[in-house]
């Protein structure tokens, strides 16, 4: 039985420091490090076959710490763009409690949150869904279809695009899901690749 283990990365500089991030590419901070260890031992009894990441560096980062804390040094990696956290266009690099003073909490909340409102300059839910799903549709469904199981490392955005597909999630109950850095979700597929079990790996089989 196939399965697919999707992750966060492990917080990063500017996780760490409140700010938009989106598409820069910064590194993990030392708690980002140690929480993509943390993965890496809850991972170690769930084998996969390949694994996927973006091409932005917390989460090559993050995948690398992974591979080495499970063992699984030669484990083939395929990097795409398709899966980078979606463009926070002019908000990039700002403090989000500063940007939450000058355009207010609600609107702030709307640019984070909703499924189709961009901020400005920047990739709506929407937008990085359809590049993301795509993708996963393309080059990653047919691996598990094939019996193979699959890890993916990327991003806040670019994952819970893919949990919406996966788990047919509403564009207004996505606005309600955050995915944590560094917690591993498990998917269990059938032979038909309809989903068995889906649950974040530190409430199963005891593993703290």
């Amino acid at each position: 039985m196939a399965h697919l283990l999707i992750v966060r990365h492990g917080q990063s500089v500017w996780n760490l420091e409140n700010r938009f991030t989106g598409e820069t590419d910064v590194d993990l901070s030392p708690l980002g490090e140690q929480e993509a260890l943390r993965a890496g031992k809850l991972l170690k009894p769930h084998p996969v076959d390949v694994a996927y990441t973006s091409v932005l560096k917390r989460a090559i980062h993050t995948l690398a710490i992974i591979k080495v804390q499970t063992g699984w040094l030669d484990l083939p990696v395929i990097r795409s763009a398709a899966l980078n956290e979606r463009n926070y266009g002019l908000l990039q690099g700002l403090n989000k409690a500063e940007v939450a003073k000058k355009y207010g909490a609600e609107q702030v909340a709307l640019w984070r949150r909703s499924y189709d409102v961009a901020p400005p300059q920047g990739e709506s839910l929407k937008d990085t869904y359809e590049r993301v799903v795509p993708y996963y549709t393309a080059q990653i469904e047919p691996q598990l279809r094939a019996g193979k199981s699959v890890l993916i490392v990327a991003h806040g955005n670019s994952l819970r695009a893919l949990m919406m597909h996966l788990e047919q999630i509403s564009p207004e109950k996505i606005a309600l899901v955050d995915l944590a850095t560094g917690v591993p979700r498990l998917y269990e597929f059938d032979a038909s690749l309809r989903i068995v079990e889906a649950s974040y790996l530190p409430h199963r089989k005891g593993v703290v």
